[in-house]
């Protein structure tokens, strides 16, 4: 198995993963059929998502059955007004493609907020960088490596 940016990031911080791969043949696989073809329950599979403001990005780490709730997002982040990136401008800004998009080794440090649900988990698993690979570790772990905060994120009409 090659190593990703994300995992060799882990690796220099020596954070102990496990490496979770699943067949992307089929294209794009949403998060909740990650989970099941990973053998994880879907709340503890998290998602990266980046959000901008004029000037800033931000990132944000919830669970894969949730949505996002933008106002929250934009508290937590210390903004007033915040939205989600263009798609288009994903990977030029983080070295990321959609559905690899992991919140360790993105170009730059990014202010990032992981949903306070994790906090209850014993480990998270979050895209190692390219579809069809999830590393499970540690959810103060992986916020100690990447300057994360956690925050209450998700919107209140989630089922999680």
């Amino acid at each position: 198995m090659q190593k990703t940016n994300a995992m060799r990031i882990l690796d220099n911080h020596q954070i102990h993963y496990n490496v979770h791969t699943y067949d992307s043949e089929d294209g794009l696989v949403h998060g909740t059929a990650v989970a099941q073809k990973i053998g994880l329950v879907p709340e503890s599979v998290f998602k990266t998502l980046v959000a901008h403001n004029k000037n800033e990005l931000f990132v944000f780490v919830i669970p894969v059955e949730s949505e996002l709730d933008l106002k929250k997002a934009a508290k937590a982040s210390g903004q007033k007004k915040i939205d989600m990136l263009p798609l288009k401008d994903l990977t030029s800004r983080t070295g990321y493609i959609r559905g690899g998009c992991s919140p360790v080794g993105m170009k730059k440090l990014y202010p990032t907020y992981i949903d306070s649900s994790a906090t209850h988990l014993d480990t998270i698993a979050v895209s190692a960088g390219k579809i069809g690979m999830q590393m499970e570790l540690k959810p103060t772990e992986l916020a100690e490596c990447i300057r994360a905060e956690f925050a209450d994120l998700m919107s209140s009409n989630n089922c999680v």
